[in-house]
């Protein structure tokens, strides 16, 4: 391994720890917990490249330090979840960049993640099926085991003709990945939620539909959803051992 290869290395640790540390401070602690294992992962292969004895021993003095406090959050946070009282607030700001649904997710998602229902009662204009879909797109990406999603939405006012046609393309398109589509409609719903079957539920105050519309179609974020700017809203995570069905 080069030298320049682990200098690599070392600055995508110290980044990535020095988010771990920020979320940790402001009581996001699940997805800091997601980046003290990426940033412990990266110190380790560094370490393995080190051949400088008292550079190991420094970082192994960090890791153990990252590590401890990583084992800290992860049993504080199965503490919470165990007494059913873990909650996170995620404050969106007003042309905030960096919340694709990757992003906002990852978190949340594990490889026990097979079954997830959706409440948004705005997946009907074009923009607004178009976030579904990479919705969709992200749970297929970050989970091979997702093999049933719900949607409980409204249907157009007007011409709903687009809308199911949408979804149900959408829906045929998935079948060929191995997952189902389940869409049902509701003239009454106004809440917003998405849960998982691993027992987290996420409710954001605009439901998926909080990306700004871009400038242009050639201007940076109209396919970059981690570089859209994003209207205010706030993300609420809680957690359950019992999961609903609609």
């Amino acid at each position: 391994m080069t030298e320049n290869h682990v200098s690599g290395m070392e600055a995508s640790a110290v980044s990535v720890l020095k988010r771990a540390v920020e979320l940790d401070h402001s009581g996001r602690f699940q997805e800091s917990l997601v980046c003290y294992q990426e940033g412990i992962q990266l110190l380790l292969d560094v370490l393995k490249a080190l051949k400088d004895d008292s550079k190991r021993g420094h970082y192994r003095e960090k890791i153990k330090g990252y590590m401890d406090r990583a084992e800290q959050i992860k049993s504080h946070v199965n503490q919470m979840k165990e007494d059913g009282k873990y909650h996170e607030q995620i404050k969106i700001s007003e042309d905030a960049t960096g919340y694709c649904y990757e992003a906002l997710f990852k978190p949340y998602i594990s490889s026990a993640l097979s079954e997830i229902w959706v409440e948004d009662p705005y997946i009907r204009h074009t923009h607004q099926l178009y976030n579904f879909l990479r919705f969709c797109e992200m749970l297929l990406k970050s989970c091979g085991k997702v093999n049933k999603i719900h949607l409980l939405t409204s249907q157009d006012e007007g011409d709903n003709t687009q809308q199911s046609s949408a979804l149900s393309e959408l829906r045929d398109s998935l079948g060929g990945h191995g997952v189902t589509l389940d869409v049902q409609y509701s003239s009454t719903i106004h809440d917003r939620e998405i849960r998982f079957d691993n027992g987290w539920i996420i409710k954001i105050g605009r439901g998926l539909d909080y990306f700004k519309k871009p400038k242009g179609r050639f201007s940076i974020g109209y396919c970059d959803y981690d570089l859209r700017h994003c209207h205010e809203t706030s993300v609420d995570i809680f957690h359950t051992k019992h999961t609903k069905t609609l």
